[in-house]
């Protein structure tokens, strides 16, 4: 752990979630203030206090751990909201009975879901972009807070729970957000960013998670790194005309939270994504992978989303439809690779 700062914040900071990136995340702020860290399974909060062990990481003795929403609440006018996506909108539903607007908002998931109404309806039912909700959106539109941000960035838990250095995006439409959780947050081995483009940062997280699975099934089927940067260097292309179809200015995928956390999910088995497609590389079956993970690799449930999402527009997104029929079982991971290396792209970069 860095040496904490001999400037403590009075007020507690919270941190819902207790994943192994939800610890991380609350260790890095236990360097500058004292934390409150909701788990929602009693069990964890008895184990932490314990052991001060989480996921493997020794947690600050500035660490409180709870089972109360409220209590966060009550005790925090800054919280950190990270878990699954697919748990997000239960949380929130929850969570505003005792959220008021003088919260501040900072969440830590890559993820974005659909209306249960659409999504449950027959899979032929076209779905638009308007049915697609990012967590920020969520949280507005559940709650009663205004002032949103989220984390993005090349944060793989295990190194940070190591204290290597790193950094991330804090991005909000609001300055005191960004500057609040830049304050927070940043140490002498973590530094902070700053952007005001909440949706595209947002975007750049959840989209590059299904270039990792990809490039995990490259190194899964046992190919090197001509390949990796291939696909590195074509998924962001694919990223960003996701992105604008969506409505995200192109611009956020090219920094840190783009660029810099696509990298890193693409090379390491570190990151879950990548892990689910080095197994599907090597021929194991998708049910028996996602039926076997601890954490959720939130690039599984964001294909399934862009998949549907793009039939209702006219543009292709080979990558994401090639994994699409992997993980169906249409597909084999051999058929995929041959699609995509037959898919007519004529032009290096065409976005600009």
């Amino acid at each position: 752990m860095a040496m904490v700062s001999k400037n403590i914040s009075e007020k507690p900071v919270g941190v819902v979630g207790a994943g192994s990136f939800g610890a991380a995340i609350a260790n890095i702020l236990a360097n500058n203030s004292n934390v409150i860290l909701y788990a929602r399974n009693p069990e964890i909060t008895i184990k932490i206090l314990e052991s001060r062990q989480l996921h493997g990481q020794k947690l600050s003795e500035r660490i409180t751990p709870t089972n109360d929403l409220k209590f966060v609440a009550e005790q925090c006018d800054t919280i950190f909201p990270i878990v699954p996506s697919e748990n997000f909108p239960a949380l929130i539903d929850e969570f505003a009975n005792y959220l008021r607007p003088y919260h501040i908002l900072i969440h830590g998931t890559k993820g974005i879901m659909v209306a249960k109404k659409h999504w449950e309806a027959d899979d032929k039912i076209k779905i638009l972009k308007d049915d697609v909700f990012t967590m920020s959106r969520l949280i507005r539109e559940k709650s009663l807070v205004v002032r949103i941000g989220c984390l993005a960035g090349p944060n793989l838990s295990k190194e940070l729970a190591d204290n290597q250095p790193a950094a991330t995006v804090v991005a909000s439409r609001f300055d005191e957000v960004i500057a609040e959780g830049q304050r927070l947050l940043r140490n002498d081995r973590f530094q902070v960013y700053g952007s005001k483009d909440l949706f595209g940062i947002e975007l750049t997280g959840v989209l590059k998670n299904i270039i990792a699975i990809a490039a995990g099934a490259l190194n899964g089927m046992g190919y090197g790194e001509n390949a990796r940067s291939l696909l590195i260097s074509r998924g962001l292309i694919e990223m960003i005309y996701l992105g604008k179809m969506l409505g995200a200015d192109p611009q956020a995928f090219l920094g840190l939270a783009g660029i810099g956390d696509l990298v890193a999910t693409c090379s390491s088995k570190l990151s879950r994504n990548f892990t689910v497609g080095e197994r599907l590389g090597k021929g194991e079956k998708p049910d028996d992978i996602i039926s076997s993970m601890e954490e959720t690799a939130e690039g599984i449930n964001t294909i399934m989303i862009i998949n549907r999402l793009t039939k209702s527009y006219p543009m292709r997104a080979p990558i994401t439809e090639s994994i699409y029929k992997v993980m169906k079982g249409d597909m084999t991971i051999d058929e995929a690779l041959r699609f995509l290396m037959k898919s007519p792209f004529n032009i290096d970069i065409d976005f600009m």
